[in-house]
């Protein structure tokens, strides 16, 4: 362990009970994170999520925007589910981009874990892109790929880094809960 990956940990689990709570304010703590992270991936030898850190940074500016803007007429994007018709559009675009990653990595680098890595890169990409919009379904796929981050930096002896993701996994767990009640608090209240 580091002491980037330390402050990164921390970042990260700032932004992310941030997050849980609906706290615009999680973007910020969320940029800080993935920069320090970008070290540590690099240092790993995990090249997409060294790469997937700095989508991230570009997506929390997004996010951040997003929540504040993005709702009608410019307003604060509200909390809502996730209509059907884009669940076969993310599940296609997430094994599209699995599978160009993993080609990617397995021909111009010496990732280690090239599969798994590619894997959880999409899943990480899709979950923040719902993330930004609000759908409390973010949460499921964070969940999901969370344990799968647990597995993977547990293999690499990224032990900090491997506890960070069960606790995320766990936080993923209360956030979904919470939006879910954050929306139809939001549903039921009289315009």
């Amino acid at each position: 362990m580091t002491w980037i990956e330390a402050i990164g940990a921390l970042t990260g689990l700032i932004s992310v009970w941030l997050t849980v709570r609906g706290n615009v304010w999680c973007w910020v703590w969320g940029i800080a994170s993935v920069l320090l992270y970008v070290g540590v991936f690099f240092r790993e030898r995990l090249y997409a999520d060294m790469a997937l850190q700095l989508v991230f940074c570009g997506m929390n500016g997004y996010g951040w925007y997003e929540w504040l803007y993005g709702g009608e007429k410019r307003t604060e994007r509200m909390i809502t589910r996730l209509p059907m018709r884009f669940v076969p559009i993310l599940l296609v675009a997430t094994a599209i981009t699995a599978i160009a990653t993993t080609l990617f990595l397995k021909r111009f680098t010496d990732a280690a874990l090239p599969e798994m890595d590619a894997l959880l890169t999409s899943m990480s990409l899709c979950a923040i892109w719902m993330q930004a919009q609000k759908y409390c379904e973010n949460w499921l796929v964070w969940a999901l790929a969370d344990v799968l981050y647990v597995g993977m930096f547990y293999g690499k002896s990224l032990w900090l880094t491997a506890a960070l993701y069960a606790v995320f996994t766990v936080m993923a767990v209360i956030g979904y809960f919470q939006w879910l009640k954050m929306q139809s608090n939001i549903a039921t209240k009289p315009a």
